[in-house]
């Protein structure tokens, strides 16, 4: 019967806490919780996943903790069940003493989204204590003049339980002396006394022996005893007295050790021996006895040990006073300790993201902190703050949690790192603080391109540089850092004449260094202009385009080039003709000349080295027009031979050197009537030279070998036939020595020829004899068409026998045989090589 009496109980105390769960959530937006004292670790609180509408498992990857309030950790969560269980042996009445209600709070934290749920535990309490007095025994000396009905005090018994399973009641062992009167008082508690039922008398019994017994409501009933002895003195009528029933005293938390903290004061009627007093402690707890000294003689109370208002902001102490005669009086000292701010807040980091992209929006949450102070009233009121340049905030999240976060959005090109000092300062008289450094590094994204030094880049190359040289440099820089600052270079491919720029420049994609793939020439490419693309390594990548001009410069690589006289191919000169009446300052020719290069380089200027005549001829400087400089004399040579050298203005500057002849003759027969006179050079020819001329010399005496025998022989046979038919012709008027050596064929040529035109070109140099001199010598009729050089003797005999005809058809006849071998063998060849060596 009892049992089921005691189940039900249990289910009556089940559905009240689960319905006082809901309200007290429903009240207090709180989670609550009851569980009973001494629980074992491990036990069960309550479905906390549950009731924050967490997932199970979302629990670990949410970052979700709980956070005690305390030094000691008494819960935590199953991350598998999502139930809240005991860690540590809980002591309803270590934690909270006499207080009716015992709650333990704590913090339910999701890290990720940085909320805070409040949550708290109810200790309900547990029949775990047994009342006890202060002492196991008690001595009591009573006179035997005690009157009947007199009370002593007796030692008050304590139960750290509640409700119920506190202390209940006192009971008294049977005595025919003594019986037990309990009282209750204003607070609840009850105070038992001794009362004397019938006088004493010490000679019939001097000690008395009895046993108080105090129990509690719990089930089972727990007890505890004090054993009494009552011994019985002589008479001593009159008990000391305090001055005060009740003494209250405060003091400050600081106040030094060895401080005056109350002085008790009592006064006995009696005298002698009994009216000695002798001041106790007659109940105090075990902290209170370690701070406070008791000066049993004067009843100065003084500080042992240091105050904490934290620990404890009151001290009840209750103090007696006995006689010299076992006579006794009580009294009850208040100790009330006053705060002082001797605690500075406490700043703790909950939860903390070390870095943070700068491209976060503002109210990114950066740290949560919670913020406690130790002490009371405006000294555990605090201000948490960050400096104001920054660019965060510092909210109030929840109780004394605080969120750090950002402000505005970040540029880490600016700041890279940021080290926010948070401090928390209470408000207490002076007002105490606590400052952390909260480290914060802002991770870079890609968002600024490569930054080119300049816009526009130029410049200058000289050309004929040598292949794969660097040209130029350029750079762009790029704030961001690591692969987002990592610049690589590029040409944007386009064309240049037809040809891709990369067949013309490279660049170090890695340097911003740029090649010349080629030997520019600045005669052929004056300037490249072309786009360099600076890009980083960001994803996605940011890139900037300059654009870039290369001026090729001129240098002096090209010699200035003679156009006019131009130069010979086969050995032959060119030949000015300068007539004997020229006046000074005539203009005899003119040497044209061209340079490929520009500017300075091609500025010529033209110089005569060398000339036959020093001072007969002038140069143009800048012209290069030849002229006269004087009158021709008598002793002037023939053929003049002028070195003319061209030079441009370049570093170094280049040169070309032309040879002319003047011939200074009225007309072309004169030419040719000079050329006998014309001197061989005094220098030695060369090797080629005379290979050459021995050859021609060689063939021409052949040649002129087997005319000889030729002519001999038809001649022999002519003067025969003539001889054989009319008798003996005479030969005198034929000019025999024009047959013999070049003089002759000189001579002969002179005797034919009035007038000779002489040209040049870019190939040869020969003699032309003018069409108009043959035919004043040899009209289409006189020609002498040999088909058979032995049919000469037949046209003779035809020329009716005169003279003089018949010589001039000989004379014809002979120098038309010449010309044509002459073409025929090559002597035109022989006279240019004659005239070659002549103007060497």
């Amino acid at each position: 019967m009892a049992m089921e009496t005691f189940f039900q109980d249990c289910r009556r105390r089940a559905v009240f806490c689960f319905i006082l769960v809901h309200v007290w959530q429903a009240v207090t937006g709180q989670i609550h919780y009851s569980i009973p004292e001494e629980a074992e670790k491990g036990s069960f609180v309550g479905p906390i996943a549950k009731d924050l509408k967490l997932e199970l498992k979302e629990l670990s990857r949410r970052g979700v903790r709980i956070v005690s309030r305390g030094r000691t950790q008494y819960f935590a969560l199953n991350y598998k069940s999502g139930h809240l269980y005991v860690t540590e042996r809980i002591d309803r009445e270590v934690l909270c003493g006499q207080v009716e209600k015992c709650v333990l709070n704590f913090d339910t934290i999701v890290g990720d989204s940085m909320k805070v749920y409040g949550a708290e535990v109810e200790i309900t309490d547990i029949n775990d204590n047994a009342p006890t007095f202060h002492s196991e025994k008690l001595e009591l000396k009573m006179s035997e003049l005690t009157a009947p009905g007199t009370h002593f005090p007796l030692d008050e018994a304590r139960d750290l339980d509640l409700g119920t399973n506190t202390l209940q009641g006192y009971k008294l062992s049977n005595s025919s002396h003594f019986s037990l009167n309990v009282q209750e008082a204003v607070d609840g508690r009850q105070y038992t006394e001794l009362v004397l039922e019938r006088p004493l008398d010490r000679e019939e019994e001097a000690i008395h022996n009895l046993v108080l017994t105090a129990y509690d409501g719990g089930d089972p009933v727990r007890t505890g005893t004090l054993q009494i002895q009552v011994t019985v003195l002589d008479a001593n009528d009159n008990a000391p007295v305090f001055s005060h029933h009740s003494y209250e005293v405060s003091v400050r938390e600081d106040i030094p050790v060895g401080t005056t903290v109350v002085i008790l004061k009592a006064i006995d009627l009696d005298e002698g021996v009994n009216k000695e007093l002798k001041y106790s402690f007659r109940k105090i707890t075990e902290r209170a006895s370690q701070i406070f000294h008791l000066n049993s003689q004067t009843g100065e109370i003084t500080l042992a040990r240091g105050l904490d208002y934290e620990e404890s902001t009151l001290h009840e102490i209750e103090v007696q006073v006995h006689d010299g005669g076992e006579l006794f009086d009580k009294s009850q000292l208040l100790i009330f300790v006053t705060d002082v701010n001797d605690n500075a807040p406490k700043l703790e980091i909950t939860s903390l993201i070390s870095s943070i992209p700068e491209n976060s929006p503002p109210a990114t949450a950066i740290a949560l902190l919670n913020v406690q102070d130790e002490d009371s009233a405006e000294n555990a009121e605090v201000t948490c703050s960050i400096p104001s340049n920054l660019p965060f905030l510092l909210t109030k999240a929840y109780g004394n949690y605080y969120s750090l976060v950002t402000a505005r959005a970040l540029d880490r090109e600016q700041v890279a790192a940021y080290n926010i000092t948070v401090t928390v300062t209470d408000h207490g008289t002076p007002p105490l603080s606590t400052s952390i450094v909260i480290p914060l590094e802002i991770l870079d994204t890609n968002d600024n391109p490569p930054h080119f030094l300049h816009s526009i880049y130029t410049s200058y190359l000289m050309e004929n540089n040598p292949r794969g040289a660097s040209i130029f440099s350029l750079k762009a820089d790029d704030p961001d850092c690591g692969e987002n600052s990592r610049v690589t270079y590029s040409i944007i491919e386009h064309n240049i004449s037809d040809s891709p720029v990369s067949s013309f420049l490279s660049i170090n994609s890695e340097t911003g260094i740029v090649y010349g793939l080629i030997s520019f020439d600045y005669e052929e490419m004056r300037e490249i202009k072309f786009l360099v693309k600076a890009q980083d390594g960001g994803s996605p990548s940011l890139s900037s385009n300059v654009s870039v001009t290369l001026f090729i410069l001129d240098q002096n690589d090209n010699a200035p080039q003679i156009l006019y006289p131009s130069p010979p191919t086969d050995g032959s000169m060119g030949i000015e003709l300068a007539p004997r009446s020229s006046e000074p300052g005539y203009l005899v020719t003119k040497v044209v000349a061209v340079d490929a290069d520009s500017g300075q380089n091609a500025w010529l200027s033209y110089q005569l080295i060398k000339a036959t005549e020093p001072g007969l001829f002038t140069l143009g400087l800048h012209t290069g027009e030849i002229r006269t400089a004087r009158f021709f004399l008598e002793k002037d040579a023939l053929k003049q031979s002028l070195v003319v050298l061209v030079k441009d203005n370049g570093q170094p500057p280049l040169s070309a050197s032309a040879t002319l002849t003047v011939v200074l003759a009225d007309t072309i027969p004169a030419i040719l009537s000079d050329l006998s006179s014309i001197s061989a050079p005094v220098e030695p020819p060369s090797d080629l030279t005379f290979y050459l001329v021995l050859a021609v010399a060689f063939v021409s005496c052949l040649f002129f070998i087997f005319l000889l025998v030729l002519l001999a022989v038809r001649l022999h046979r002519w003067r025969n036939s003539q001889l054989f038919e009319s008798g003996s012709v005479n030969f005198s008027g034929a000019p025999v020595s024009q047959f013999v050596g070049i003089d002759g064929v000189r001579a002969f040529l002179h005797s034919y020829c009035q007038e000779v035109s002489l040209t040049t070109d870019s190939r040869k140099s020969q003699f032309n004899i003018s069409k108009a001199n043959y035919s004043n010598t040899l009209s289409n009729k006189d020609t002498c068409e040999i088909k058979d050089p032995f049919l000469i003797a037949e046209d003779i005999n035809s020329s009716n026998g005169d003279s003089a005809n018949t010589q001039s058809l000989y004379d014809n006849c002979i120098n038309q045989i010449l010309l044509r071998s002459m073409q025929t063998f090559g002597v035109n060849y022989v006279l240019s090589h004659l005239e070659y060596k002549i103007q060497g």
